[in-house]
């Protein structure tokens, strides 16, 4: 028996063409697109503007080091990027799904969203950030930031493709490793930065075709304030939820508040159980419980004096179609924001 398939294996190779044989076998990962490097990396440039076009980058990962006197431009989104010894250079990053690294970078200003912001061995940066958890910074000094704003048609996107949210971003939450007592390693930028002047948009024929704006207005991350000082101490919470139009309405909000003189200090985008429903939102926890099941929600805090009559105002005028969560009261706005932020930075782990 042994021998019958012994014969026929034999035959069977035998009328096999030769080129058959030497066919080597092919494997799933052998037909991969192969990724050039020399693409997704900017090493040893001076006095340059450089910069990739939506698409081109496709969430790889990106190295810019060792560049002087240059205007880089990422427009689209990637996984990690590291800037490594660069000096006095214009940087612009699209969505990084997840970490930015700056070592050894000296007089730089950059535009740029990550879920994780890290600088080491740096002086003198100017960042305007976005970032989903909690900025870093170590042995570095003379550090700047402001809320990120910048605006392409490709951009919202990209957040989505890096996993971003555009109002998840603790821009202004800084930590540092290494304070030194009596001295502040990082400030805020002011209030009234304009972005141009520190990141001003490519003047290069090919990166002169993607279609930016740096208004404030058309930001595609809502421009908030952060840590800095309220100017009233009157706040009022909005939660919005899931929904076909919660992106649209929530901007649609933000510009209609801060049209009246409002300011945004913060947002948060976070998934609720209708357990969790108690304790932020109180005795209405009935009302919006099933709600829950449908999504993650949005949260927006405003200031200003008289921003709770204002809020219930425009909600009943121009969202009467919708549910949303608006705080009742001056004096109760102030524990709905603090149980709703406390809720979603442990959930977030931030």
């Amino acid at each position: 028996m042994g021998c019958f398939f012994s014969k026929r294996r034999n035959t069977e190779k035998e009328s096999r063409p030769a080129n058959e044989e030497e066919r080597p076998k092919q494997y799933s990962w052998d037909q991969r697109e192969k990724v050039d490097l020399k693409e997704y990396i900017f090493n040893g440039l001076k006095d340059e503007t450089v910069g990739r076009l939506p698409g081109k980058v496709a969430g790889q990962q990106f190295v810019i080091q060792d560049c002087e006197n240059c205007n880089i431009y990422i427009f689209d989104h990637s996984a990690t990027i590291t800037i490594d010894d660069c000096t006095n250079c214009v940087i612009f990053l699209g969505p990084v799904k997840g970490s930015v690294f700056f070592r050894n970078c000296r007089d730089c200003k950059c535009v740029l969203a990550c879920q994780q912001f890290r600088v080491r061995d740096c002086r003198k940066l100017e960042v305007f950030l976005c970032c989903a958890t909690q900025p870093i910074i170590e042995s570095s000094t003379n550090i700047k930031f402001g809320c990120f704003q910048w605006y392409y048609p490709e951009l919202a996107f990209q957040f989505k493709d890096a996993g971003l949210s555009i109002f998840n971003n603790t821009w202004s939450n800084i930590h540092d490793f290494t304070p030194e007592s009596g001295e502040l390693n990082w400030t805020l930028l002011p209030e009234d930065a304009v972005v141009q002047d520190y990141v001003p948009v490519p003047t290069t024929e090919e990166l002169k075709a993607v279609r930016i704006s740096t208004e404030a207005n058309r930001s595609i991350v809502p421009v908030t304030r952060g840590q800095r000082q309220k100017n009233s101490d009157e706040s009022c919470l909005v939660v919005l939820f899931a929904g076909d139009y919660t992106i649209a309405n929530a901007r649609k909000l933000i510009d209609e508040m801060i049209g009246k003189g409002f300011f945004l200090v913060q947002t948060k985008e976070v998934t609720m159980k209708p357990e969790d429903a108690q304790r932020v939102f109180r005795e209405k926890a009935a009302d919006f419980s099933p709600l829950l099941k449908k999504g993650a929600v949005i949260a927006l805090e405003f200031n200003g004096d008289g921003v709770v009559e204002e809020c219930q105002l425009i909600v009943d005028k121009i969202f009467s179609g919708s549910q949303m969560f608006v705080s009742e009261s001056k004096e109760t706005a102030s524990e709905d924001i603090d149980n709703f932020y406390n809720f979603a930075d442990i959930q977030m782990g931030i």
